[in-house]
């Protein structure tokens, strides 16, 4: 081990735990819940996205507004980044070692029911599919997962170098945890107002800036984009609409749906949850309720729309004026409806109404905006026929009106523990905050010194050292569990190569680390990116021998020399990073 590394005694459930920031996958991050914003905290450590600041792209971004802030780190991230979740990157694995090693943290029931690697299929309106066919899992035993991983923003980066990818990329956690630093970094949102929401099969944010944002995926949703109707904001609601709540995570600490115990901030957490109640509902309008029926489209058969035209009044079926909409500017439901009904061709309008459709117009006083209870009943004694369509009741209430499926706050909440310790007025207004905040106003290296300063005491700023791979501060022998254990892409690589073609190839690849100063890569994200520092190189090496059930490997740093040997074999690398390693 190097001088400079932290030698410490782990327990078998904290060696799993720390291991685990270095894999960071879905599955990982579901048990050990403090990983989301250790992973948010490497990614604010990384040098990688303070250097947006000084990309013209964000020139004058500091005087802008909050939500023009919002929507100028939106764009940047949907040009640079793409949304990946294959089989192929972090490999497989089974649900039978995942259970061995969870076995001591949660019973495997619960699992089943919350976790979609075991089970779990969410509603079954959220895939028209089979889940394993959907993700490409129907090819395999029905016991083979997938390991997929959340990746540091330097593994995003570097999915640029991989065949036909143009851009960095993530599946759906990283984009959330990028988001999260992106727009502390960039846009200056302090961290107290973001908050992650993950459900089983999905990652979202909930930024506290004018009426609300949602982060999901690459793209944000503001409230009135969630009440649109469009397919993309009905991407955006499906898992709110149809799942639990599986995280809730804050710089205060997590809230868990399965686990007992809680370490967010309690009145933290009551605040995100009367500012989420707040954005998932709405009062209802023409455009609201037009908005409801282009979202749920089996409804529209239900009406048709009635407006004066050319000195007449003129019905249409109210799906033939949806479709109208494709290629046109004009939207039905907003200002520019009526300019879109005289577009029509003459032969979709009747000047008789069509007598088993409910007819419906702009200027209809029940349209008048109102809260959703209020139109609802209006609605229902205009229309009585309706009253009998439960479904479509149910719909409308869930469009204006979500309720979603957060962890109950009936918790035993762990205090003492927070990196960020906000204090707040019941009224949900933030007054201060401790003397550990991070604020937007630091630079990197006093975050970095904050951090550091609280891993003797708080779990998740120790365990962002180690998911940010800083292993001149961290013990190795996490690292090395993760890299034995669970590095399948490598090991399948290099399966039927002899000893000296892998030291061929590794040799062949450009002696470039995606990690800056002394952080390391894991063996896949080598074999995955084909380059790496030397170190990183020789543990890639040693990783593939010891898969062959060969014991006796070393490997050792000395100055620029790298040395992986055995009995009959020993092959050299060169490294720029400064770890003195024997392992």
């Amino acid at each position: 081990m190097s001088k400079h590394h932290i030698q410490r005694e782990f327990n078998s459930r904290d060696l799993e735990k720390y291991s685990s920031a270095f894999t960071l996958s879905d599955m990982e991050i579901f048990i050990f819940p403090e990983l989301l914003y250790a992973l948010v905290y490497a990614n604010i450590m990384s040098p990688e996205i303070w250097k947006w600041r000084d990309d013209p792209w964000f020139a004058g971004i500091e005087k802008m507004g909050p939500l023009k802030k919002v929507h100028r780190v939106k764009q940047y991230i949907m040009e640079h980044y793409d949304f990946n979740l294959d089989l192929e990157t972090w490999g497989l694995t089974d649900k039978q070692t995942e259970i061995n090693r969870f076995r001591d943290f949660i019973d495997m029931d619960t699992l089943a029911r919350s976790n979609a690697l075991f089970g779990y299929e969410g509603d079954k309106y959220y895939f028209d599919l089979d889940i394993r066919k959907h993700f490409g899992l129907d090819k395999f035993d029905t016991e083979i997962i997938p390991y997929w991983k959340t990746e540091t923003v330097e593994a995003m980066n570097a999915f640029r170098f991989k065949p036909d990818h143009q851009n960095g990329a993530g599946e759906c956690v990283s984009l959330a945890c990028l988001y999260v630093a992106a727009l502390f970094i960039v846009a200056r949102v302090p961290l107290e107002d973001i908050y992650m929401m993950g459900t089983p099969l999905h990652s979202q944010n909930f930024v506290l800036i004018d009426e609300g944002v949602i982060t999901n995926n690459r793209r944000i949703v503001t409230k009135s984009m969630w009440y649109n109707g469009t397919e993309l904001s009905a991407l955006a609601r499906r898992a709110m609409e149809h799942e639990q709540v599986t995280i809730v995570a804050h710089p205060s600490g997590y809230i868990h749906s399965v686990y007992p115990e809680a370490t967010i901030d309690k009145v933290s957490y009551k605040r995100f949850r009367d500012k989420l109640s707040k954005y998932l509902e709405t009062q209802v309008n023409f455009e609201i309720f037009v908005n409801f029926l282009r979202d749920y489209s089996r409804y529209q058969k239900l009406f048709q729309i009635a407006f004066f035209c050319q000195g007449t009044n003129k019905f249409i079926k109210l799906e033939r004026a949806f479709g109208y909409e494709h290629g046109s500017k004009n939207r039905l439901g907003d200002k520019t409806g009526r300019k879109l009904l005289c577009e029509m061709d003459e032969e979709e309008m009747n000047l008789t109404a069509y007598p088993t459709r409910l007819i419906v117009t702009f200027d209809d006083g029940i349209f008048n905006t109102r809260p959703y209870q209020d139109f609802l009943n209006a609605l229902l004694e205009k229309y009585p026929s309706l009253k009998d369509n439960h479904e479509f009741t149910i719909d409308l209430k869930k469009f204006v009106h979500l309720v979603p499926q957060l962890p109950s706050d009936n918790k035993t909440y762990i205090q003492g523990r927070h990196l960020l310790a906000p204090i707040v007025h019941s009224s949900g207004v933030l007054v201060s905050a401790s003397p550990n905040t991070i604020s937007p106003s630091s630079s990197r290296e006093e975050i970095i010194n904050l951090i550091s300063s609280m891993r003797d005491n708080n779990p998740t700023a120790d365990l962002a050292f180690y998911a940010g791979r800083f292993m001149d501060s961290c013990d190795w022998k996490p690292f090395l569990k993760a890299v034995f254990e669970r590095s399948p892409v490598s090991v399948a690589h290099f399966k039927e190569q002899s000893l000296d073609e892998i030291y061929a190839e590794l040799k062949s690849w450009p002696d470039e680390s995606i990690y800056e100063g002394n952080r390391l890569a894991l063996p896949d994200e080598v074999v995955n990116y084909k380059r790496g520092d030397g170190i990183e190189k020789a543990v890639t090496m040693m990783n593939s021998i010891k898969s062959r059930h060969k014991d006796d490997v070393h490997l050792q740093v000395s100055g620029t020399l790298v040395k992986v040997k055995g009995p009959g074999f020993s092959h050299e690398f060169v490294t720029a990073k400064t770890l003195e390693v024997h392992i």
